[in-house]
């Protein structure tokens, strides 16, 4: 019997040691928890907008429909563009022969029509000294009176006068247009080009195209509707520039370097241990990101945003999938 309650003594201290040691991993197991950090894939989104006013005509693209860069997307139909372009360019027509009038000069018949007159007013000028130095002559033996003298005088300051003036019209006919007159013909027709130009740029917006290449996310108006200038007309999601982006907090930031790789799974993809590499760290606003760790001597804990792209690129990787990185891992 003795030794019966020994054995039944050793038996149930083993069994109670057992029991506590259980008990102890069991404790120790359940406070050291997996510290998990959990993401989400980003892309860049670009919104499709233009600078023409008009109506949807037609799309030439669904929701969810890859493209590539330089595809056209959509048409809008601008009537007020089209008439706005036809007036600007007949402007750009009247400014352009106008400048080359000038340039050209003053027509032939207007130059010729000039020389005659200075030609006949020589012509008058000659006369007029003829019968000057007649009447001279003959006042000069007192055989006309000095009035007649005066007035064959007058007619012959006259003529000259004529002459001159004659000349000077035939010069100018030759010179054409002032330099100022050029210069300011020349200045119409840049403004003239220029203002088609800009109508030019906004009629080219009737047809939107793909600026990347990537996914159509959405599309927000409906044929035939009304678009004002850059009002977002769809959104096109570049995959190609798929990424995870985690909010790290400070304490654990240690972990993660900038140029560096870390693993993490991607649950919708059941991929797990996928590489990627750190291409941006930035602080987070501190009025949503400073933690207190109400502990003496510590202090306040910053969170940081993270982003990093997989290596290789990951097919089928799309903006929303969650990412997990298990930091005991790492």
């Amino acid at each position: 019997m003795d030794n019966s309650k020994k054995y039944l003594s050793i038996a149930f201290v083993v069994i109670l040691v057992v029991v506590v040691i259980v008990s102890a991993l069991g404790i120790w197991m359940l406070g050291r928890k997996p510290v998990i950090l959990q993401g989400q894939i980003e892309a860049t989104e670009i919104r499709i907008s233009g600078k023409l006013p008009g109506r949807i005509d037609t799309f030439l693209v669904e929701e969810g429909q890859n493209v590539r860069k330089g595809d056209t997307l959509v048409v809008i139909n601008s009537p007020e563009a089209l008439a706005k372009y036809e007036q600007v360019n007949a402007m750009e027509n009247i400014a352009v022969y106008q400048n080359q009038k000038i340039d050209d000069g003053t027509r032939k018949q207007i130059v010729e029509s000039t020389r005659q007159l200075w030609n006949k007013s020589k012509s008058d000028l000659s006369l007029a000294k003829v019968t000057y130095d007649r009447i001279s002559a003959l006042y000069r033996d007192s055989v006309v009176t000095s009035q007649r003298k005066d007035e064959v005088e007058a007619l012959y300051k006259a003529a000259q006068a004529g002459e001159r003036a004659a000349y000077e019209q035939y010069q100018m006919a030759l010179d054409g247009a002032q330099k100022q007159d050029r210069e300011s013909a020349r200045s119409l027709v840049n403004a003239a080009r220029g203002v088609v130009g800009e109508v030019s740029a906004l009629l080219q917006d009737a047809r939107l195209v793909a600026p990347e290449t990537g996914q159509i996310a959405a599309i927000y108006p409906k044929r035939g509707e009304l678009v004002g200038a850059g009002t977002p007309i769809m959104s096109l999601v570049v995959l190609e520039d798929a990424h995870a982006v985690l909010n790290i907090r400070e304490d654990l930031l240690p972990h993660f370097r900038m140029g560096e790789t870390f693993r993490a799974d991607v649950p919708a993809l059941s991929q797990k241990g996928v590489v990627f590499r750190i291409n941006y760290i930035s602080p987070l606003g501190s009025y949503a990101t400073w933690r207190s760790t109400k502990q003496t001597g510590s202090y306040d804990l910053r969170t940081f945003e993270l982003h990093a792209l997989p290596e290789p690129q990951l097919e089928g990787l799309r903006p929303g999938m969650s990412v997990l990185v298990n930091m005991d891992e790492q």
